[in-house]
């Protein structure tokens, strides 16, 4: 996916990237597979902002995605490549022998006109889902279940992929794009190879109207702001006063370890924040 650039006739135009969709083979999507959104704002069912920079945007209708691929034995052709506002990466239709209709993850390879299948005697290759226990040591994956039957939930992603390190006691060893060694269990299933449109990050939003488009609001600095409004506003001129950084709330942002400790961390061989074996 080429990065497209521009003549720099505005400030803003000197900087701004785009994707040019060139792997885009239909525009509108499958009608029988979409469903409308309604927006948020932030807001929750008595109206109270509960994420701020929240707001506006694009309309949407969101794509269900088969993120289980339960159909196991039935070979699906790929019908078209498209693009989906509700994610990073790309997604493809898949037209099953039965006659059934359903999208998937895009990876990296995978062509119109192609064929993929998933079950335990699927081959391995790119687009194809298996348990586990199934795909060879050293094999590039994505659409990674977490419980069996449960559905991919993890490397799902704009240009994401798990490598499967090792097999052992009922439990794949496999290694997330953030570095962390984890186990899953081996009947589990993911899908062979990398999500495409990999060049996701390299793009530029250049300029402030780009996200309002995204429904993404501007975000004032704290510092920026008044003592009675953030811990770490007031001062004369531009004064950090020393503070640690601070949420408006008063939780400090940097620093502070969040991620709770659950029954099944036991499952994490190398955490994705340290170089030493062991989870937190």
């Amino acid at each position: 996916m080429p990065i497209k650039t521009f003549k720099p006739y505005t400030p803003s135009r000197r900087t701004i990237t785009v994707a040019d969709f060139s792997e885009i083979t239909k525009k509108t999507p499958e009608k029988r597979l979409t469903k409308g959104l309604r927006k948020s704002g932030g807001r929750n069912n008595t109206g109270m902002i509960m994420v701020r920079h929240i707001g506006g945007g694009h309309k949407q209708s969101y794509r269900k995605i088969d993120f289980k691929r339960a159909k196991y034995g039935v070979p699906a052709k790929v019908v078209s490549i498209e693009y989906d506002p509700n994610r990073s990466a790309r997604i493809c239709l898949l037209n099953y022998a039965d006659g059934d209709k359903q999208y998937m993850i895009h990876p990296i390879g995978l062509k119109v006109g192609d064929t993929v299948m998933s079950g335990p005697k699927a081959d391995i290759k790119v687009g194809n889902c298996l348990p586990l226990k199934n795909i060879p040591e050293g094999t590039f994956i994505h659409a990674i279940e977490l419980k069996v039957g449960k559905g991919a939930q993890l490397a799902r992603s704009a240009g994401s992929q798990a490598q499967i390190m090792a097999k052992d006691g009922g439990y794949v060893h496999i290694k997330m794009p953030s570095g962390e060694i984890r186990l899953i269990p081996e009947n589990c299933c993911a899908t062979i190879g990398q999500v495409g449109n990999t060049e996701h990050n390299a793009v530029v939003i250049g300029n402030a109207g780009r996200n309002r488009h995204r429904g993404i609001k501007p975000t004032v600095r704290g510092n920026a702001m008044n003592a009675v409004d953030h811990p770490m506003g007031g001062g004369r001129g531009h004064s950090k006063g020393g503070n640690i950084p601070r949420s408006p709330w008063n939780q400090i942002s940097r620093g502070l370890k969040t991620r709770p400790a659950k029954t099944w961390d036991w499952m994490i061989i190398k955490d994705r924040r340290k170089n030493s074996s062991g989870a937190n």
